[in-house]
């Protein structure tokens, strides 16, 4: 068991031989990974819960975000988020997968957010950037990550990544010049 803030609990941090437990006890609760990434008017959560059934997901205008579903073996996973700014419920969609749950929350005003959530006290350990969906402000929206009926919800791919994904790799043009090619 390890001690997170406070000396709150936190244990099951995904374990090599059950790939299927990607997931955190906090404070006596089971919270599944949480990715999360925006753009001025929404904010993406992608929720781990592999195989989930029963999904319940609640948007409240005031930034509220909750979440539940009964994982493979009958175990629920709960997580309530709030949110740092106001949300637009009637523009949140949820998108379901074998091994996530996708959900797209609107934001009430268009704007680049500080963080995720409201305190300005470090997110729990299951909270994390989802750099695959990532952009910053000044990056062009219209050749942004968009969310499509062959998104990742389902690929696995993009589950390891690693700083060099998507670099092309090019030899040192120094050593390239020396070198005669015949």
């Amino acid at each position: 068991m390890i001690l997170g803030r406070g000396g709150h609990s936190v244990s099951g941090f995904g374990n090599p031989s059950r790939p299927d437990r990607d997931f955190v006890v906090w404070d006596g609760n089971r919270q599944p990974e949480v990715l999360w990434a925006q753009r001025s008017d929404r904010v993406y959560l992608t929720v781990s819960v592999p195989d989930a059934r029963g999904i319940s997901v609640n948007c409240e205008p005031e930034g509220i975000f909750s979440f539940s579903a009964i994982g493979p073996n009958g175990e629920p996973f709960n997580v309530s988020l709030e949110l740092y700014g106001k949300i637009a419920p009637q523009g949140c969609k949820t998108k379901t997968g074998l091994r996530n749950i996708l959900c797209t929350v609107m934001k009430e005003q268009k704007g680049w957010w500080k963080r995720l959530l409201k305190s300005e006290e470090k997110p729990a350990p299951y909270i994390k950037v989802d750099w695959y969906k990532w952009c910053d402000e000044d990056e062009d929206e219209s050749e942004a990550y968009q969310p499509s009926d062959e998104d990742s919800v389902n690929n696995d791919e993009n589950e390891e990544s690693s700083d060099d994904e998507g670099m092309l790799y090019l030899p040192d043009l120094e050593k390239a010049r020396g070198t005669n090619f015949k």
